[in-house]
């Protein structure tokens, strides 16, 4: 089969994935409606949903506080260049939150080398730190990732991951802020 046989067949979302979006949506789900549960968020920011993430982060703000190349990803669904992102090979013992709200998305734990050329991870921390939107370029269907606090696009989510959860979570470095665990 020739790539662009492979490129132009319609592709379709996996049921695997599909099970893990309808997890995550009633995780963050409960979460917003502060019932207690095994997947409800510690975070202390507020869950938001539809326009009024928009309204979260005024745009001059984040244009400020961002780099071009965070701003573009994590507001108008950017990607960076293969390899190009600082924590592509990042070892450190720690914890992966969103660059824009600081919501705690990854644990260092679940990372591991995919050979994509961005940083993957076989979980999240908990599945209510996450929207799953389902994407359609030209019969090209994925998962997009996003934070569920303040809807930053984070990168997709493919059903080709390690075990236990045979998911990889393929994230945008500048979507990230790491914050390396310390010992006292």
């Amino acid at each position: 089969m020739n790539i662009l046989h492979y490129v132009t067949q319609k592709q379709e979302i996996s049921p695997k994935l599909k099970k893990l979006k309808a997890s995550c949506d009633a995780a963050v789900a409960a979460g917003s409606k502060g019932q207690d549960g095994a997947c409800s968020s510690n975070s202390s920011t507020k869950s938001v949903t539809g326009a009024e993430a928009l309204s979260v982060y005024d745009k001059d703000e984040l244009q400020k506080r961002l780099s071009p190349v965070q701003y573009r990803v994590t507001q108008k669904l950017g990607t960076e260049k293969p390899f190009s992102g600082k924590y592509v090979h990042q070892k450190d013992e720690g914890q992966y939150n969103c660059v824009v709200c600081g919501t705690p998305l990854f644990a260092s734990d679940v990372k591991y080398e995919s050979g994509s050329g961005w940083p993957a991870f076989y979980d999240v921390i908990s599945k209510d730190r996450v929207v799953l939107k389902e994407e359609n370029l030209g019969g090209l269907q994925r998962m997009e990732v996003k934070c569920a606090e303040c809807r930053a696009h984070l990168g997709h989510v493919f059903d080709d991951g390690p075990k236990p959860t045979g998911v990889r979570f393929c994230v945008n470095s500048c979507s990230l802020d790491f914050k390396k665990h310390t010992t006292v």
